[in-house]
């Protein structure tokens, strides 16, 4: 008799999760990413690579991702100009890519509550 399993509603949520990766982030990080955040997109991919901010904002408001950069801008565009989109402010330094991989794994939950509070429209991971 095969046995039906389910993966946990958390895993699922995540997963639907919109993110795009600023162009200050490695494009790697969509594939490497891909098992938990499976709708995630870099500026690259969607031909906003050398774009203003200001095209990127409004790209991922319009499209329903949140931005994720190291960028100080974005965090400012956030708090002059509220959600849509959220951002989620990367504040590594200088750092390998597995590193910000590492961050965002840690960081699920508190990404996706994030995610689902209105309220909410910067959040800083360090």
């Amino acid at each position: 008799m095969p046995l039906l399993c389910r993966r946990p509603r958390a895993v699922q949520s995540q997963r639907l999760l919109k993110l795009l990766f600023d162009q200050n982030l490695s494009p790697r990080l969509v594939s490497r990413l891909s098992d938990v955040f499976a709708a995630a997109e870099h500026v690259q991919s969607v031909g906003l690579g050398s774009q203003p901010d200001s095209a990127i904002w409004d790209f991922a408001a319009k499209n329903g991702y949140s931005i994720v950069t190291k960028d100080v801008d974005f965090s400012d565009m956030s708090i002059l100009l509220g959600a849509p989109p959220k951002v989620i402010w990367i504040q590594l330094g200088n750092c390998k890519t597995g590193e910000i991989e590492n961050l965002l794994r840690n960081h699920l939950k508190v990404i996706e509550d994030f995610k689902q509070d209105p309220g909410l429209r910067l959040l800083r991971l360090r």
